[in-house]
């Protein structure tokens, strides 16, 4: 099971911008990744197709499931 943590983002238009990390450090820390999402922000390192990035919307853990299927 193969997880990512995805970074929400509200960008200067008020559109999600989404940075995905694979494979995050577990168990993961509520309060640090708020701080690295205000650094990321202060820092305007990232911008999109609707502007600078302006305000956190949020983040959440996210597990993909594989299954291979047997053909006949």
């Amino acid at each position: 099971m193969e997880k990512s943590l995805e970074l929400q983002f509200i960008n200067q238009q008020g559109n999600v911008f989404r940075i995905v990390i694979d494979r995050p450090i577990e168990p993961v820390n509520a309060q640090h990744i708020s701080s690295v999402m205000d650094t990321i922000i202060a820092a305007n390192i990232f911008t999109s197709s609707g502007g600078d990035l302006v305000g956190k919307k949020g983040a959440r853990l996210l597990q993909r499931n594989e299954e291979e299927i047997a053909l006949p």
